[in-house]
């Protein structure tokens, strides 16, 4: 008598069928990373009380397909040329709040930030500008970004505006830690 004859799969069939799974997964966390979201973490005290040092948030990158980025808004971004010339490294990323955009008049002084004349109702900032800055009109392709903890931000009122090309994503939740986990929503 014959032995039964199974239809199990062999050992090198198992491996490409898995090394095959595990190509497909990278693929689509690829796919997913390049195109539509990735994480991030905050690297400096620059955005406190919203972010603080350590946070590990999302960063959306499909919002911007279809409209532009708007005051409150929390960007994600390469370094601008200034920051460069300055030692950053032109693939660092940064992270701030937008401000003012193009066409927009923005000022500091007397502890408010100014845009078109009007001071910003800002309660989530650590604590009111204790510079200031003349007023400015933001030129188109560019946006004023601040840091949330204004007194202790490297953002547009040192190095002047963001190319807007320079945007990765708009950052829209923190996921870690628990104690800081939740969305983050656009302030103007």
């Amino acid at each position: 008598m014959s032995a039964p004859t199974t239809n199990s799969p062999s050992r090198w069939q198992v491996l490409r069928n898995n090394a095959l799974t595990i190509g497909v997964a990278l693929l689509i966390t690829l796919l997913i990373r390049t195109f539509v979201a990735e994480s991030r973490f905050i690297p400096s005290e620059s955005m406190e009380p919203t972010l603080w040092p350590n946070d590990r948030i999302v960063v959306e990158k499909i919002t911007y397909r279809w409209r532009s980025p708007q005051r409150g808004d929390i960007v994600v971004f390469y370094t601008p040329p200034l920051l460069q010339t300055m030692g950053y490294k032109a693939d660092q990323a940064l992270i701030k709040r937008v401000i003012a955009i193009a066409g927009e008049t923005v000022a500091v002084h007397d502890g408010y930030v100014w845009v078109n004349d009007r001071p910003l109702e800002e309660p989530y900032i650590t604590e009111p500008p204790l510079y200031t800055l003349p007023a400015m009109t933001v030129p188109e392709g560019m946006l004023f970004v601040m840091g949330d903890n204004r007194n202790h931000s490297n953002d547009s009122h040192i190095w002047g505006f963001l190319p807007t090309q320079n945007i990765i994503g708009r950052a829209i939740a923190c996921y870690w830690p628990l104690n800081h986990v939740g969305y983050l929503a656009s302030k103007s």
